[in-house]
């Protein structure tokens, strides 16, 4: 492989090896198949190489080994704690072995996803992660025809003719719904992301309506609303719930962020959470253990699910075997947001030990 140095042309793999006393064929390992080398070792030849002011050209590189070491991601947003822990794991995941990582968002568009996706493509990426199955045939399609290795995260799908990495959000999201069925919840309102164009969102909506169904437990459209996620959308959502003429006493969100909002809407109402309403998210993300009360949620690994994905691509791309689907175990962790409705015998019997939320001042 033919490496040029672009910083100090004078200076040739063969000068440092002489230099530092490591042979040549280690730094060409070390630039070319970093997994293969001690991690400690791999410091120090970088080290070497960056007082040298060697780098390695990528263009030479890539004309060699017809790779270019690089992978894309396209998320929803990264305005999202969620996706920024996916995509952590998945770059440190992936600079371990030696590649970088090219990012983009879509803001939730398909339109502007499918041309994100070209751009990597046109870029030369090895391989993509991607989140969800909500995109059109002809992405599917291009994806296949370039070979690019690509896997969808943030569901699970053993159906799927692709790889996925995640979690059935139906099933998760019915979970939640269970919980607080059991707890003795009847009246209750869903605040919903955008569901057009949004898989993950509309599994959700469809998991908790199925679980108020299979408990014979009615669901009025006008307690279920869609908001982009944001707090005061998940606040102005809470609000028009409030104003029902018979209004939930529980309410599931579609994540934590509109949940945040909705329990600030409460509070700003003097709307006591749980004792008069319970509300529950989705995703876990550091602001949900932190408000007062806590918001009872579920707990997505997110870190890990990048480092998974990016254990499928890199298989992908070394042609090795790759599980097709990995399924992520999600957490329900109950915390202050919940508890039984007040009119519920199980409510009267633990009232002792309630704790009434601070008020806005």
């Amino acid at each position: 492989m033919h490496l040029v140095p672009q910083v100090n042309s004078d200076v040739t793999i063969k000068d440092i090896a002489a230099r530092c006393g490591i042979s040549s064929a280690t730094i060409s390992r070390v630039l070319n198949h970093p997994e293969i080398v001690r991690p400690e070792l791999r410091e120090r030849v970088h080290a070497i190489l960056a007082e040298a002011g060697y780098v390695p050209h990528g263009a030479a590189r890539s004309l060699a080994s017809r790779r270019t070491r690089t992978m894309g991601a396209v998320v929803p947003t990264v305005d999202s704690a969620l996706f920024a822990r996916i995509v952590d794991g998945l770059q440190q995941a992936i600079h371990d072995h030696g590649f970088q990582l090219l990012l983009a968002s879509s803001n939730y568009s398909p339109a502007r996803e499918a041309a994100e996706i070209r751009a990597l493509i046109e870029r030369g990426v090895d391989a993509m992660m991607l989140v969800g199955r909500s995109r059109s045939d002809e992405v599917y399609e291009l994806l296949r025809a370039k070979r690019i290795p690509f896997v969808a995260t943030c569901l699970f799908e053993p159906e799927a003719p692709w790889p996925t990495v995640g979690w059935d959000n139906q099933a998760e999201a019915a979970r939640v719904a269970d919980y607080l069925l059991d707890i003795g919840h009847r009246r209750f309102g869903i605040i919903a992301g955008v569901t057009a164009d949004n898989d993950r969102a509309a599994d959700r909506v469809a998991g908790y309506r199925a679980a108020l169904a299979r408990r014979g437990v009615g669901l009025p459209e006008a307690c279920v609303i869609e908001k982009p996620y944001t707090v005061p959308e998940g606040r102005a959502a809470m609000a028009a719930l409030l104003r029902l003429p018979q209004p939930p006493t529980a309410v599931l969100c579609g994540n934590d962020i509109l949940a945040f909002g909705a329990l600030q809407e409460c509070l700003w109402l003097s709307v006591r959470v749980p004792q008069e309403i319970s509300i529950a998210g989705f995703d876990d993300i550091e602001m949900a253990a932190h408000c007062y009360p806590g918001i009872t949620t579920l707990h997505v690994p997110a870190h890990e699910i990048g480092r998974r994905a990016a254990t499928v691509l890199l298989d992908m791309i070394k042609k090795q075997p790759a599980p097709e689907h990995v399924r992520i175990d999600l957490q329900l962790i109950v915390r202050g947001t919940t508890a039984p409705p007040a009119d519920s015998a199980q409510a009267r019997v633990s009232a002792g030990g309630e704790t009434r939320a601070p008020q806005p001042t």
